[in-house]
């Protein structure tokens, strides 16, 4: 039996275990950790959750993030996830500002001053690409913006773009939000389809009104999500393409989990986005696991007050989001 101490968190009730390798006996391989994230984030047998973040040494920043999701496969970015990762790592090496490694790219992460009683973390979200290839995208566009894909809607249009995670945008009407649209269409482009090889995250866009918009995501991997927060920077961009909102000002981004505050920033056609938002501590533990077997147990240590602070967070969000049903 190998002992793992972990954290149960969430990024708008994106939720993860958090595992820092640094404090594990022996070292994990893609095995065990494929193991771990298929055992624990199972919500009926395991502790459950969207996904495992494992932090690791990092030999150029201040640590490192691999994301695996529930289902085992791994996630090249995960923009709630990383949230947290960069809050725990800010802990542990007590700054306020860091640079944390992640499978593609390097990324700033600060504590964001904000009035809530919520600790709330500012992320980068970068590179945007809109390169079919870059998703990867079967296509002969050169870029997919506004478009009507016959073999997916004959009604939607959809914007593809990676943040560097690959992602599908439709603006929709309300009717189209809550319909059972986003689950078939997620379904085929995440099974075999003429358009994306490797799947794809597939989110409907819904604006409430100036500066607020509603996401609702299938998160490739994971299934319906209460938050993506590649998926939210992706949508926060469509709406500005779509002329629903201007770079540089703070958007409001409600999701079924809550909800984000996003800044779209174009540096001479260079996209990036801040994302910022909760990085909350639910509880903490001990797994014990036997990767021969399979079998483990776990136990909750502690639990951390801030969820109930974050709870009247996600009150209002439920407002919102009721009012538009």
């Amino acid at each position: 039996m190998l002992s793992i101490p972990f954290k149960k968190v969430h990024g708008s009730k994106n939720d993860f275990l958090l595992i820092d390798e640094n404090e594990v006996l022996n070292s994990l391989n893609h095995s065990k950790r494929k193991q771990l994230a298929q055992s624990l984030c199972d919500r009926t047998n395991g502790i459950g959750g969207d996904g495992i973040l494992f932090i690791q040494k990092s030999d150029h920043c201040d640590g490192k993030m691999e994301i695996y999701n529930a289902d085992g496969t791994v996630a090249s970015m995960c923009g709630n996830g990383l949230r947290c990762a960069g809050r725990y790592i800010m802990e542990k090496t007590g700054k306020n500002r860091v640079v944390v490694e992640t499978m593609k790219v390097d990324l700033t992460v600060q504590q964001y001053e904000t009035e809530q009683s919520v600790p709330f973390i500012q992320v980068e979200i970068s590179p945007v690409s809109f390169d079919p290839s870059s998703l990867p995208m079967v296509t002969d566009k050169k870029r997919v913006i506004g478009e009507r894909l016959p073999e997916l809607s004959n009604q939607l249009s959809f914007t593809a773009v990676s943040v560097p995670n690959p992602h599908l945008l439709s603006i929709v009407s309300k009717e189209v939000l809550f319909s059972d649209q986003l689950f078939q269409l997620a379904s085929y482009v995440n099974g075999e389809n003429p358009y994306f090889p490797d799947g794809v995250n597939v989110s409907f866009i819904y604006p409430i009104k100036a500066g607020e918009i509603f996401v609702r995501t299938f998160e490739r991997g994971v299934g319906f999500t209460n938050a993506c927060g590649t998926a939210m920077s992706a949508a926060s961009i469509v709406a500005i393409l779509n002329g629903l909102h201007q770079y540089e000002i703070p958007l409001t981004v409600y999701n079924p989990g809550g909800f984000v505050k996003t800044i779209v920033h174009n540096d001479n056609g260079n996209l990036s986005v801040d994302l910022i938002g909760n990085a909350t501590y639910c509880f903490e533990g001990t797994v014990q696991m036997d990767f021969h077997t399979g079998a483990f147990h776990w136990l909750k240590e502690r639990s951390f007050e801030e969820e109930k602070d974050y709870a009247l967070l996600e009150k209002r969000a439920k407002e919102i989001v009721d009012s538009i049903r």
